[in-house]
């Protein structure tokens, strides 16, 4: 990589952090500027949750006051995401590379739209948790957990996103205590997938490096922060990003 694509790949792992630990979908940055500057799409998505175990736990621990009195649902919810997560590194790596490359600009196009309906998602679960509730977790909420693994393990995209309409469903509690919980179960998938990739996949260490190190300074940051960027323009940011992803893809 030359200098500048160097310095690109640096901010974007410094902004996906960020985003990640806010909301989610900070892949949606890193990807389409891995694509940029040449790497094929599996190499990308490989590369890219590697990159990103760091972020991802660093947005974590800059969650960790939110996180007090959750230590159960930590450990109860912990297993199924690593099962979710290795299940789709497992799928991403067995299936065809062509498989992946006609699926990816669908994700992301789920993905974005994810991004766009969040707000209306969080109001609604906030609507939710003002009524009476006759449940708390059980099965919807592990299923919810599995499943948004399972698609975290495979690409990664707004896996956040989904994490949180899983939990809002499942749970009453607020909505940053969800997203401290979400941002540890999303660092357990991107471990447990980045754990695969290291033994048995194609990686380019040198953007995993990059983004590495950006997202560890932008997870803090997003925790400290990222609560006071206007939302509109950080997911204007994100979908202009994703259908460039998009058009880079399918053209």
């Amino acid at each position: 990589m030359t200098a500048l694509e160097v310095v690109a790949v640096l901010v974007a792992g410094a902004a996906a952090g960020a985003i990640n630990a806010v909301v989610g979908s900070g892949t949606l940055i890193t990807f389409p500027v891995l694509l940029a500057v040449g790497y094929g799409p599996l190499i990308a998505n490989v590369s890219n949750t590697l990159g990103l175990v760091l972020g991802s736990i660093s947005g974590a621990i800059g969650y960790r006051e939110e996180l007090a009195g959750q230590r159960s649902r930590v450990v109860r919810l912990s297993g199924v995401a690593a099962l979710g997560g290795l299940a789709g590194a497992i799928l991403l790596l067995t299936l065809p590379d062509a498989a992946f490359e006609a699926i990816v600009p669908a994700l992301v196009g789920i993905a974005l739209l994810l991004v766009v309906v969040q707000p209306r998602l969080s109001r609604w679960l906030d609507a939710r948790r003002s009524r009476p509730r006759l449940h708390k977790g059980g099965l919807g909420l592990l299923a919810g957990t599995l499943g948004a693994g399972v698609y975290g393990g495979y690409f990664g995209a707004a896996q956040g996103i989904l994490y949180l309409a899983a939990l809002g469903l499942a749970l009453d509690d607020e909505l940053q205590r969800l997203n401290a919980l979400k941002n540890v179960l999303a660092a357990i998938v991107n471990g447990v997938a980045a754990l695969v990739f290291v033994l048995i996949a194609e990686v380019a260490w040198l953007p995993v490096g990059l983004i590495a190190a950006g997202s560890i300074v932008g997870g803090q940051l997003g925790a400290r922060f990222g609560k006071r960027l206007p939302p509109a323009a950080l997911r204007g940011v994100i979908v202009v990003v994703g259908l460039a992803a998009i058009a880079q893809l399918v053209l």
